[in-house]
């Protein structure tokens, strides 16, 4: 496994389940994982078992991506086209650093967690080794990339798709690729029902206890500008309640992330800096959904999967989502959860203060969220079918050998 950051977002927890479950259920895959950025990946995989070893990208690779192009019309696309060309060379030779590398733990399958690890493991279709990709992105969104791997894909074996949406679009830009729709999983034995510690949540965002009766509404995301913490603070600003921000920064793609400071920022404009707590990035995330009474999903762009949304679920928690792209797989509307098709500052205000004033459909919400979770989102399921496609491309090389 080649993940291309070392921090732990969804992508990166997806990875660590995978391991937890196949540890248990398919003892005799060896895995051995490698990260080319520091963080607590590394860790966390060892303790599961995996071989695990860092192979730092240079920064300046690192920062490559498509988020300068994005509302910046030709002038950001050619910027971040002559930036990516004037780094060739330096791709070129740290690709074949990570190749050897990777070969040196004899793999009989490699499975790349991310769309910059797609393409610096090319080289290893000359060697005959097969290269399954995990699209946890729309390809289609990507300005260079999906060209980039447009042209690549003639050397992967198959791509594992997370939802159907994610499904449609690599077929769509990536004509001829195996792809093959392997929807993530949760721990629905540790993503479960409970009891929530609202005072422990005032306290790890550093806010004072909330007043007795007050609610509480919380997002759970990484930094990224398309999550959607601009919309939830400005909803803030409509409902009284209190709210938290959960998360942080993972990826080193100049201009795809918020800064702490940037959203600290907008809540002191919004004028609702005393009742924002921003929670860090939490190893146990299930006690943070447990304490609140609302849990917001509000990604301004269809969403390739919605990990939070399943984790929301499987915790019993009224939610409110957005109703687009792969998120829109997970639950049912109006049943499971509340679905937004437009996500704006003011429908998500709306769909708040209705749940807030509603305990009884809160509660529906959640019982029937938890029931869809355990019966359609679960790891182990997701693990089994994973295992399902490496047994199948291994059976293909052999075939061909």
């Amino acid at each position: 496994m080649v993940s291309p950051v070392g921090e732990i977002g969804g992508a990166e927890r997806v990875l660590l389940e995978l391991l937890r479950v196949a540890r248990e259920r398919a003892p005799e895959v060896r895995f051995a994982v490698i990260a080319l950025g520091e963080g607590p990946l590394l860790e966390r995989a060892a303790a599961l078992g995996a071989e695990v070893e860092l192979v730092v990208m240079p920064e300046q690779l690192a920062e490559l991506g498509d988020a300068p192009v994005r509302g910046g019309g030709v002038v950001g696309l050619a910027r971040t086209a002559a930036g990516t060309a004037a780094r060739a060379v330096e791709a070129g030779r740290f690709s074949r650093r990570l190749c050897e590398r990777v070969l040196a733990h004899r793999p009989e399958v490699v499975h790349s967690n991310g769309l910059k690890a797609h393409l610096l493991l090319v080289p290893l279709w000359r060697r005959r080794v097969p290269v399954l990709w995990h699209l946890h992105d729309f390809v289609g969104d990507r300005p260079l990339m999906r060209y980039a791997l447009r042209a690549a894909s003639g050397a992967a074996e198959a791509a594992l798709c997370i939802s159907g949406a994610v499904g449609e679009d690599a077929r769509r830009w990536l004509p001829g690729l195996r792809c093959e729709v392997v929807p993530n999983g949760v721990d629905v034995e540790r993503f479960s029902p409970g009891p929530g510690d609202a005072a422990a949540l005032d306290r790890l965002a550093g806010l004072p206890e909330a007043p007795e009766g007050m609610a509480r509404v919380g997002m759970v995301a990484t930094y990224a500008r398309w999550k959607g913490q601009e919309v939830f603070l400005e909803a803030a600003s409509r409902v009284d309640a209190r709210f938290y921000v959960v998360g942080g920064p993972v990826y080193r793609t100049s201009g795809s992330q918020f800064s702490k400071e940037e959203l600290r920022a907008l809540a002191e404009r919004l004028g609702v800096a005393d009742r924002v707590g921003f929670v860090p990035f939490q190893e146990r995330v299930e006690p943070v959904y447990r304490a609140l009474d609302v849990v917001v999903h509000a990604s301004t762009r269809p969403e390739p999967f919605g990990l939070t949304v399943a984790e929301a679920m499987a915790c019993g928690r009224a939610l409110i989502a957005s109703r687009a792209g792969g998120a829109a797989e997970l639950f049912e509307d109006g049943v499971e959860a509340i679905g937004l098709k437009e996500m704006s500052a003011a429908a998500l205000a709306q769909a708040i203060s209705g749940l807030l004033a509603d305990p009884r459909r809160r509660e529906a919400l959640g019982a029937a969220a938890r029931v869809a979770a355990v019966a359609r989102h679960s790891s182990e399921r997701f693990a089994a079918e994973t295992v399902k496609v490496y047994r199948s491309i291994m059976a293909a090389r052999a075939a061909r050998a």
